[in-house]
């Protein structure tokens, strides 16, 4: 195969110094020729058409409330969107609109010992989301985002709430960002 080369290479009158220069010269080519474009953010906005996001404070509609739980969720989705598209977050007349409430934050069983008493508690938080979206409304929907979270019931409620609600927040501005910039 060498000898094949050489021989190639001695029938065409190629000098030493190009034949080495050769494989710089392919790779270069392709690498140029061939581009891959990625989004590390998740985002898929076409920001010619698309400048502005109008986020609604979502209050709590759930018969069970913690107070905190509702500017807990409305800064973490408002931040998700600030820190993760180029939108400009207005007060009215958004190219995206977000409302709705927090419909859901309760507690239950999930495991119970030995004993019959309850050994591990599962905290869950429901959020029903409209998303309007001016510029392509067939993009428009209405829908319900849940997340939840665990504790063991040896530890204090009051000890692990506020942990565990930022846990689900952000599992749940994840999963309404995704469904509504995002492109996967």
């Amino acid at each position: 195969m060498k000898d094949m080369f050489f021989s190639i290479k001695r029938q065409l009158g190629v000098g030493r110094k190009l034949c080495h220069l050769l494989p710089f010269f392919l790779f270069t080519f392709l690498l140029i020729s061939c581009s891959v474009s990625y989004k590390f953010n998740g985002a898929s906005i076409d920001y010619t058409k698309t400048k502005t996001i109008q986020i609604a404070d979502f209050p709590i509609r759930s018969s069970y409330v913690w107070g905190p739980m509702a500017s807990i969720f409305n800064n973490q989705l408002k931040d998700q969107y600030a820190n993760h598209t180029k939108l400009i977050q207005v007060k009215r007349n958004g190219d995206l609109r977000l409302d709705g409430e927090i419909t859901r934050y309760d507690q239950r069983n999930k495991s119970v010992s030995s004993e019959g008493y309850s050994a591990q508690t599962e905290l869950s938080m429901t959020v029903n989301v409209r998303f309007t979206n001016n510029v392509s409304r067939s993009k428009d929907f209405e829908r319900q985002f849940t997340a939840t979270a665990s504790y063991e019931s040896t530890q204090s409620f009051n000890s692990v709430q506020e942990e565990l609600v930022t846990q689900m927040v952000k599992e749940i501005t994840e999963q309404i960002f995704n469904a509504t910039v995002a492109d996967w």
